[in-house]
């Protein structure tokens, strides 16, 4: 097994609640099956299509195009809900996760890189970015919405493996989509998924670093 030399995040799901999961709760209230609120809002997750989340977050519509559009193709369904609202409900959630970001600054410490890899939203940018001190934790930002290119597309991967200077082989990804975990190891870095909490991925991650000392 090659050393690990860099960790690659992603931000919604590992460093704050998954959005996904706040969907499978809005469907309850529905009383819709949950793949059926989840296709409406996010399409095939583990494609990049036309959907208008995934045109969303390549940058090429903007917000409010794509939630009236996700807003029509609910109705059509018989389903009428305003994925902005039930998105709002994050922000009252948990904030961000400490023990992530504490698992950050290890790896730091422990003498490997790290970048941000994240399919995200222009307009979610300030909110996000706010939120966690990113040029202390990350050598490297890969936002989708910036780039033009979202997981699972392996471009991604290569983007934020020449950025950081390293190979494939020498990296690890930690994401809680694993169609995104299975992109990342098709190009050969190696994927964690991180469940809902988190605990256990950032044990897996925790023994995959190289000894703090041996950097020094």
């Amino acid at each position: 097994m090659q050393p690990i030399r860099a960790v690659l995040f992603d931000f919604g799901g590992v460093f704050t609640a998954s959005p996904f999961h706040i969907f499978v709760e809005a469907a309850a209230e529905l009383g819709a099956a949950p793949d059926r609120v989840l296709d409406h809002v996010f399409g095939p997750y583990d494609r990049d299509t036309d959907h208008p989340w995934h045109r969303l977050e390549r940058g090429e519509i903007g917000l409010g195009d794509a939630r009236n559009a996700i807003m029509a193709r609910a109705a059509a369904d018989g389903l009428e809900f305003d994925p902005l609202q039930i998105l709002a409900r994050l922000a009252g959630g948990e904030g961000v996760r400490k023990d992530v970001v504490a698992s950050v600054e290890a790896t730091r410490r422990a003498g490997c890189k790290t970048a941000l890899v994240t399919n995200n939203v222009v307009e979610f940018r300030a909110s996000w970015e706010a939120s966690l001190p990113v040029g202390d934790l990350f050598d490297v930002v890969v936002d989708s919405s910036e780039v033009g290119v979202r997981k699972p597309d392996p471009m991604i991967f290569h983007l934020a493996l020449e950025q950081l200077g390293v190979e494939a082989g020498h990296a690890v990804f930690l994401d809680d989509y694993p169609g995104n975990i299975q992109a990342a190891e098709g190009v050969g870095v190696r994927g964690i998924l991180v469940e809902p909490d988190p605990g256990p991925a950032l044990a897996s991650l925790a023994a995959l670093l190289p000894d703090p000392a041996a950097t020094r």
